[in-house]
């Protein structure tokens, strides 16, 4: 077999490279575009002022924790801040918070509880009138 004949072969039984690759960029896309159009249904989005940014919601009797709706890094954490105050959510810079959850937490996860004390302060600079939810631990 010639290596034209296995490249052949191959792009037969697992897929052209060329096809897949464009079906996971298009997967990626819609994937910002969900994640993007749920922050301004978010509490509050917690950032680093330009590297990270990670939004949170949380109703209360829902959920035990607050969960995160979108987080990204860099332009995107521009992205994400710019909807949320668009849409009116509270931004609050707390930079170490903002790094820490962003390694800790996935999208849709529940914020973990090393982080509850440290998002509870964040919370309480909220105004009371925008503050959705309140820590009972």
């Amino acid at each position: 077999m010639t290596q034209e004949e296995v490249k052949e072969e191959f792009k037969q039984t697992d897929g052209d490279p060329h096809v897949k690759a464009r079906q996971r960029a298009i997967r990626v896309q819609r994937s910002r575009q969900r994640m993007m159009a749920s922050v301004p249904t978010a509490t509050v989005v917690i950032m680093n002022p330009t590297h990270y940014a990670v939004a949170l919601s949380y109703e209360e009797g829902e959920a035990v924790a607050p969960t995160c709706v979108a987080k990204g890094l860099d332009s995107l954490a521009l992205r994400i801040r710019a909807v949320a105050e668009e849409a009116g959510v509270p931004v609050a810079e707390d930079p170490p918070l903002a790094r820490a959850l962003c390694a800790a937490v996935e999208i849709d996860e529940e914020i973990p509880l090393a982080q509850y004390e440290a998002v509870a302060r964040v919370i309480g600079l909220v105004p009371a009138n925008r503050r959705r939810f309140s820590f009972a631990r």
